[in-house]
């Protein structure tokens, strides 16, 4: 049964702060926002019971399109990780394991797969070579839009089949250091349907473990398990998979807990105030951290915030950890890279020891040094007062807007004058592509180190996503370097590029927070995606 207070419309209304990596289509370019999604309202039906054999998966909102190729919301691109396959996947270390492909080999700026025989598409016709190559030509071509392109398939890609080998040979015409790794974000579909992509927004053309059999926008989708799968991670089959996954959309996190609690669905994310009621009730998680609060600067001209002095002085005079612990309810920890969700291939600490310390002398004093100088409480230069915009999203939830006034209290108290820039989710970008703003809070996820470089490097906005107008000649230098090693050999330079941007004060990662997911009656594993789909498996408790 459900419980009384979970039918209540609404009840006990709370906003949701999730940090999620999500593709954002900008300039032609795909662009990989660590943005928040707040749940409000209510959202499907309450009335959910769970049958044997059957998982239900909780999610916020309703996932829009589910076309491979063209989704863009976080809810659609998990799910979806139910109905296709990938040529590779990456375990919980970084390390990389077989999927459709059996075997791979790489260079910077080629790669070649070998497919596994056996693999099927939804209408049982084979996966081939042809398949693949075509699904990267395809996504490579401008003119299709997806938002695949940089992030899941290098920009100059080209790909060619061997159909007696088995084998997709791609190629780039530009360093695509991690050309391997990106195959995790390819999400793979047999040929016939590429030529129709909308033909997918309610359907699958599965070549996972699922196929989509009912769609109920607002409401709820059912996905039921394909018998002879056999091409999961590492050669996993579909033995142990739970029988029916059901995605239940349901708005309201009170309303989620409730449900949990009560055995009425068996996995949902939770990080709001009403984790605390799980984790009193001993309701199981499991967690992945990520990047929650940074701060980035403009650096284009007119801004105070060019003046790598100013940049330095903001960061030194307020207390970043403070600003943390508020914005994450005391559960953050100090954020240890620039963005790059777990797994990922570098998992160095390009943070510690790069952020400057609170202390408002050395503060003053950099900016005394710069030229500026303070009068009547605020600091001024060549009688311009230091005056900065702060732009941060509304979605984030009232904590960080708790957080947000901290700041401003802490940089008002230190001399500067700070107006603040309130965004929804949907006008962030657009508030950065304008330019009206000198520090942003923007945490920001990808899954590879060189998809940072859109965001730090090479042209700003309308050309380009440097949203601050970076020019960090160390962080160049190093990335380049980088780039022209394949996979790991680079880490150690990517590790140090980032710890460029962080030393020269173009960017401020200070917190990392907990993405929970709960499980009740199911077991499972979590990534920057959100559930495994191989690791599902039906449980007591």
């Amino acid at each position: 049964m459900v419980s009384s207070e979970a039918l209540e419309p609404c009840p006990g209304a709370r906003s949701r702060a999730v940090t999620r990596a999500r593709t954002v289509r900008l300039a032609g370019v795909a662009v990989a926002l660590g943005l928040t999604v707040t749940a409000t309202g209510c959202g499907g039906s309450a009335g959910v019971s769970t049958g044997a054999n059957e998982v239900v998966i909780a999610i916020a909102s309703d996932p829009g399109s589910l076309s491979p190729t063209t989704a863009l919301a976080d809810t659609a691109i998990s799910m979806n990780e139910f109905a296709y396959d990938t040529l590779i996947h990456v375990a919980a270390n970084g390390s990389l394991v077989s999927g459709v492909a059996e075997s791979w080999s790489s260079t910077p700026t080629s790669a070649r797969f070998t497919i596994r025989p056996g693999v099927s598409c939804q209408d049982g016709s084979a996966l081939t070579a042809a398949d693949v190559a075509a699904e990267y030509n395809y996504i490579a071509n401008p003119r299709n839009q997806s938002p695949l392109l940089g992030l899941a398939v290098p920009p100059t890609a080209s790909a060619e089949a061997d159909l007696a080998t088995r084998t997709v040979t791609v190629t780039t015409t530009r360093t695509a250091p991690f050309i391997v790794q990106m195959t995790r974000l390819l999400p793979l579909l047999c040929r016939g349907s590429l030529a129709t992509p909308t033909a997918l927004a309610r359907a699958t053309d599965a070549t996972g473990p699922y196929e989509l059999t009912s769609a109920i926008p607002g409401d709820s989708y059912t996905y039921v398990k394909r018998s002879g799968y056999t091409w999961g991670p590492g050669g996993t089959t579909d033995a142990a998979l739970p029988g029916t996954v059901v995605f239940k959309v349901v708005a309201n996190e009170s309303t989620t807990a409730n449900l949990l609690l009560d055995g009425q669905i068996n996995a949902a994310e939770v990080n709001g105030a009403d984790h605390q009621r799980l984790d009193a009730a001993r309701v199981k998680d499991a967690g992945i951290s990520v990047l929650f609060g940074q701060f980035i600067f403009n650096e284009g001209p007119g801004h105070a915030t060019a003046d790598q002095a100013v940049r330095r002085a903001l960061l030194s005079s307020v207390d970043l950890q403070q600003i943390g612990a508020v914005a994450t309810g005391g559960s953050g920890t100090p954020a240890t890279n620039l963005g790059e969700t777990a797994p990922t291939p570098c998992g160095g600490d390009s943070v510690a020891g790069s952020l400057p310390s609170r202390s408002t002398a050395q503060a003053a004093a950099e900016l005394t040094a710069a030229g500026w100088a303070r009068s009547g409480g605020v600091w001024a230069k060549d009688g311009r007062p230091l005056a900065v915009s702060l732009a941060y999203p509304t979605s984030s939830g009232p904590q960080v807007d708790a957080a947000v006034e901290l700041t401003v209290q802490q940089w008002t108290a230190f001399g500067a004058k700070v107006t603040t820039r309130a965004t929804d989710e949907a006008d962030i970008v657009s508030t950065l592509v304008g330019g009206d703003w000198d520090v942003a809070w923007l945490p920001i996820g990808v899954t590879l180190p060189d998809q940072l470089t859109q965001f730090f490097d090479g042209p700003p906005p309308p050309l380009g996503n440097n949203f601050g107008d970076v020019r960090n000649p160390a962080y160049h230098l190093l990335a380049t370097q980088a780039s022209q090693r394949p996979g790991t050999a680079g880490c150690p330079l990517w590790d140090a590029a980032d710890a460029s941007l962080v030393k020269r004060d173009d960017v401020a990662p200070f917190v990392d927070n907990p993405v929970r997911y709960y499980e009740k009656g199911v077991s499972f594993q979590i990534d920057g995606a959100g559930i495994i789909p191989s690791t599902l498996r039906l449980s007591e408790g």
